[in-house]
């Protein structure tokens, strides 16, 4: 893993495994050390970041992740897109309620997910997949 912030230039990975949910976490972590985001900041997107590419593997039958670090500006941040081919979510509203779980176990959850980025994202439609995309800006 390099911590060149190839700004702009999208660092791509596949989700077909419970190590490349590993391997999102840690290409997350180095970008977000990279780009200074403060440590809560980097915490915060980490566990964003797991959740969605587990979610990902999970319920979307695997996918992928954009990684990205781009610039508002003033201000650097990283921007990462969680696609899959999967069955898509069809209650939406009912999947980004607070404590809402079908897995029945401790994840945060989509509402959780978003609560921890800045810009969070999400399209999805029952039989046509999902595509989240979430943003976190350095302070």
């Amino acid at each position: 893993m390099t911590t060149d912030l190839g700004l702009g230039e999208p660092q791509v990975l596949t989700i077909a495994a419970d190590q490349d949910v590993v391997r999102v976490r840690q290409l997350v972590r180095t970008l977000a050390v990279a780009t200074k985001l403060s440590l809560v900041d980097q915490t915060k997107l980490v566990t964003a970041a797991s959740e969605l590419a587990r979610n990902t593997l999970v319920y979307g039958g695997g996918g992928g992740a954009e990684v990205t670090v781009i610039d508002g500006g003033r201000r650097k941040g990283i921007r990462i897109v969680f696609s899959d081919d999967g069955p898509g979510i069809a209650d939406l509203d009912l999947a980004l309620t607070d404590g809402y779980t079908t897995g029945g176990g401790l994840g945060l959850g989509l509402s959780g997910a978003r609560r921890l980025v800045d810009e969070f994202d999400i399209d999805t439609a029952a039989g046509q997949g999902t595509r989240i995309t979430v943003t976190k800006w350095a302070r």
